[in-house]
């Protein structure tokens, strides 16, 4: 059961562009988020969420961009956001529920962004997003893959179900095991990694805390899935968390790019019991 917490309201300015898509190491690389404006709501309440690209969370420095912003309603129905409004440095969107208690997925929709090529010459390596800038002859292409981001959180009316939880079975994402709306201290939030409704065995996965005080750090840990592709993060403090995967795939026949760098952020809660 779902615990009644307290509504948490944390409207927020938000994030950059880019996603995550350079090497590790190369540079600090900005992060797709989305953010409801409270977690627990209505069944008939106007959902409010802000999503962008930020490198400090959840403030965003480059609007998400224009895609197709859906809510998996509890009875796994898709209900699309009505208005979705696009800011220099953040997005905002909005719908109103249809009535329904239960679990609903808030979802960003699929951002394919930048094309990325990497080369190494004279002992080091290159990185463009020009689309006209290509290895100079004879110098081997190391890497060449079109981002694609999606964000997503949940959030619950009344009681709670899981209809909405269930995996895509598309692409990346976490699948939760614990429900996300019943995060707390001192107990774990499981969930798994899948790629296409595979689990990914040995996947990194960032994890990010922001305590909502715009004057603070937020703080970050990496842990990996298991050989079930699953986690069980220790929940500590409580605050708002991003959870993050980041893994490169081949992209289907006719994408801009023969491979995907995959982005998917996952936006939850944690509170005191």
């Amino acid at each position: 059961m779902v615990r009644m917490l307290r509504p948490f309201f944390a409207r927020v300015t938000l994030l950059r562009l880019c996603a995550g898509l350079l090497f590790t190491g190369t540079a600090q690389a900005h992060t797709p988020y989305l953010l409801p404006l409270s977690f627990d709501v209505s069944p008939d309440a106007i959902v409010s969420v802000d999503a962008g690209y930020a490198e400090k969370f959840f403030l965003s420095e480059v609007n998400f961009g224009d895609t197709r912003f859906v809510i998996t309603t509890p009875d796994a129905s898709l209900l699309p956001f009505g208005e979705v409004h696009q800011f220099k440095s953040r997005t905002v969107a909005e719908q109103k529920l249809p009535g329904a208690k239960g679990t609903y997925r808030l979802s960003t929709g699929v951002r394919l962004g930048s094309i990325f090529r990497s080369w190494e010459q004279d002992g080091k390596v290159e990185i463009s997003r020009d689309g006209n800038k290509t290895p100079p002859p004879g110098v081997k292409l190391l890497s060449h893959y079109q981002s694609h981001s999606i964000s997503e959180a949940y959030v619950t009316a009344g009681a709670p179900n899981k209809r909405a939880l269930e995996p895509t079975q598309q692409g990346l994402e976490i699948a939760p095991i614990t429900h996300p709306n019943d995060l707390v201290t001192g107990e774990k939030f499981e969930f798994t990694v899948l790629f296409d409704g595979k689990p990914l065995a040995g996947q990194t996965v960032d994890i990010y805390r922001s305590p909502m005080d715009l004057g603070s750090e937020h703080t970050s840990a990496s842990v990996k899935t298991d050989a079930q592709g699953r986690v069980a993060y220790a929940l500590s403090q409580p605050g708002v968390y991003l959870a993050l995967v980041r893994y490169r795939g081949a992209a289907p026949k006719g994408a801009a790019a023969p491979m995907y760098g995959y982005n998917y952020t996952l936006t939850f809660r944690v509170m005191t019991p």
